[in-house]
């Protein structure tokens, strides 16, 4: 039997045998960084490097023991996947560079990234380039888009953070790659490339805000529907979840306060949405990412007395669009949670609407966006589920699977249903709950689009 030893020290990793979740990969946090920081220095860094990286990984692979087997095409796939990631960016920065006045460039002005006359630099790439003498040597496409892909998955989530949507994260760090990639002769690195590159984010975010004009309404009741007593909830028809297993891990954000969890929280991306724009983007880099107020001025071209103003204003409205209580994140409740979420997949796949009933909060509060229906109160839920759970009913939807998930640091059922009439069991939502003691005090519910972002498949058998 083949022991396992940690990668940076050789040392042997401590045992598995009655616990339950993932392998320790490394023996400390101090092997992890230090792993972290040579992976970063490391060669692969570049275009040629990570080829040569995906090169040893084929020839070190061997088929046996399995568990080793496992874990070195693991590492391939991850290799020749971020492999080709660089390769599509490289494409793109070059069409770009070559097309920088062409109708695509046009299309992109008049949408609001400013007045600019032929020939004047971008406003958000031009705002961040830092005056003086260059100091790298210009980079290939390839190389830019190796240098620039290891930071991929976190701004992702610091442009999801500032839309609230998955899918508009996605579009805003191509954008901000492709901005970084016209401003690079401007680069003066004074800078690390993370701050540039978190600058340049920022300022795509707010300029896609200003295009967007966004603003969070309230849900309006809907003719003959029981919606219960209560107050509407904000409606954000813009808001998606975030999957967890696309979050920067601690080895490539040792040091992050950037994905922790609260913040990644829906309760938490939708009260920031009630913010107004540039607020939002104090709050994200001072509260969030931990930035000085010296280095947010910087970012955003403000003062340092305006940074703390705009922080002072956005902490209290913060507050007052966030539950009262939040749950207390311990490995019990953790547990808990799992136990409820199997009880809930297993309810609804049975029809059974009692046990459906007996895990939601008395307050329950249900919305779907970017659709206009909304529940509060158990009651109203109830009600409004007995008619698509019952087999009698007209409006009977069909049977339900579930496969459990993980979104924006909370449990989550991927729910699929196999209509009256048909055999197979088709992508229907994706229920994000929020859980506080043993009932479930929220559920937003989503459209199934993303599901493929979380691992899910679109269809499952009719068979188990």
């Amino acid at each position: 039997m083949v022991d396992v030893v940690c990668p940076g020290c050789g040392k042997p990793l401590a045992g598995r045998t009655g616990r339950k979740g993932r392998s320790s990969v490394y023996c400390s946090a101090a092997c992890r960084q230090r792993a972290y920081r040579e992976r970063r220095a490391a060669p692969s860094d570049t275009a040629q490097g990570l080829i040569e990286e995906v090169g040893r990984q084929v020839r070190e692979l061997v088929p046996a023991p399995p568990a080793v087997f496992y874990s070195g095409v693991s590492e391939l796939a991850t290799s020749v996947g971020r492999l080709r990631r660089i390769a599509r960016m490289a494409r793109d920065t070059a069409k770009d560079d070559g097309n920088e006045k062409d109708d695509r460039n046009e299309d992109v002005r008049s949408e609001g990234e400013g007045n600019s006359g032929p020939g004047t630099q971008q406003p958000g790439a031009a705002d961040l380039v830092t005056a003086g003498p260059v100091t790298e040597v210009a980079l290939a496409e390839s190389d830019f888009a190796a240098l620039v892909e290891s930071y991929r998955r976190e701004l992702r989530v610091h442009c999801y953070r500032m839309s609230g949507s998955y899918d508009d994260a996605e579009d805003l760090v191509q954008e901000t790659f492709l901005r970084a990639w016209r401003a690079r002769d401007g680069y003066a690195g004074r800078a690390s490339v993370r701050t540039w590159l978190y600058r340049i984010a920022t300022n795509a975010c707010l300029d896609f805000q200003r295009r967007t004009a966004r603003r969070p309404q309230r849900y309006e009741p809907l003719p003959g529907m029981n919606h219960g007593g209560a107050e509407p909830p904000a409606r954000i028809t813009w808001l998606q979840p975030y999957p967890d297993d696309d979050l920067p891990s601690t080895e490539e954000q040792p040091d992050a306060l950037a994905v922790s969890r609260e913040t990644m929280e829906l309760v938490f991306l939708a009260a920031i949405q009630h913010l107004p724009p540039r607020q939002r983007a104090v709050l994200v880099l001072r509260d969030v990412l931990g930035l000085a107020a010296a280095e947010t001025a910087a970012a955003l071209e403000m003062t340092v007395a305006s940074v703390n103003s705009a922080l002072q204003r956005a902490r209290p409205t913060l507050r007052d669009h966030l539950p009262r209580r939040r749950a207390d994140w311990t490995a019990e409740a953790d547990a808990r949670e799992r136990e409820i979420l199997a009880r809930y997949m297993a309810a609804a796949e049975r029809l059974d609407l009692t046990e459906v009933a007996t895990l939601l909060s008395e307050d329950i509060t249900l919305t779907m966006p970017p659709n206009p229906f909304w529940f509060v109160g158990r009651e109203a839920l109830v009600e409004f589920l007995s008619v698509s759970l019952d087999p009698a009913s007209p409006m009977f939807l069909g049977h339900w699977r579930h496969l459990p998930a993980r979104a924006n640091g909370q449990l989550a059922a991927g729910g699929y249903v196999r209509r009256p009439g048909t055999t197979v069991y088709r992508a229907q939502v994706l229920d994000v709950l929020r859980i506080e003691g043993d009932r479930i005090v929220e559920i937003t519910s989503f459209e199934p689009h993303l599901f493929p972002a979380f691992g899910l498949p679109l269809r499952l058998p009719a068979d188990r």
